[in-house]
């Protein structure tokens, strides 16, 4: 498990789920830790744990049968894996399902964290959408490398 600040409430969000849940979205929060160092973690909306750097990077909710997990992308970053289950169309957020026999998809959805966190580093979605059709770039890595950035027309 990776060495991280946690919030109390993200911890709490977490022991009030039954445990494939909370198994998974632990999995889910170590996940996104390693892809961004220095990453944060909050609750908004009362309850719902957020992940932040430079801007909304992602979000968990539960729902009966699955956990979903909300990239703040503004469906700017590629998903060459279609691992994206809902909100194609949603300007800000697209949803990952998990359901309890899913793996995650760990290298595909690394590669997505990072450029939204990229992409917030440089301003965030909106502004990237508003700049044209120029956008970063982040190579894949592997565990512990830093990501190539690169901007793209």
């Amino acid at each position: 498990m990776p060495d991280y600040p946690r919030h109390p409430g993200v911890d709490a969000y977490l022991a009030g789920l039954p445990a494939w849940q909370a198994r998974l979205g632990q999995d889910l929060r170590d996940l996104i830790h390693t892809a961004i160092p220095g990453i944060t973690e909050t609750i908004k909306r009362t309850v719902q744990p957020y992940f932040v750097h430079h801007g909304n990077v992602g979000a968990l909710l539960t729902a009966k049968d699955h956990l979903n997990l909300f990239l703040y992308d503004g469906a700017i970053v590629p998903d060459p894996h279609s691992i994206i289950t809902g909100g194609h169309s949603n300007a800000t957020a697209r949803t990952v399902a998990f359901r309890q026999q899913d793996a995650i998809p760990r290298e595909a959805l690394t590669a997505m964290l990072r450029e939204i966190a990229a992409n917030n580093e440089a301003g965030g979605w909106r502004k990237i959408k508003s700049a044209g059709s120029r956008r970063l770039i982040i190579s894949p890595v592997r565990t512990g490398e830093n990501p190539v950035r690169r901007w793209a027309a």
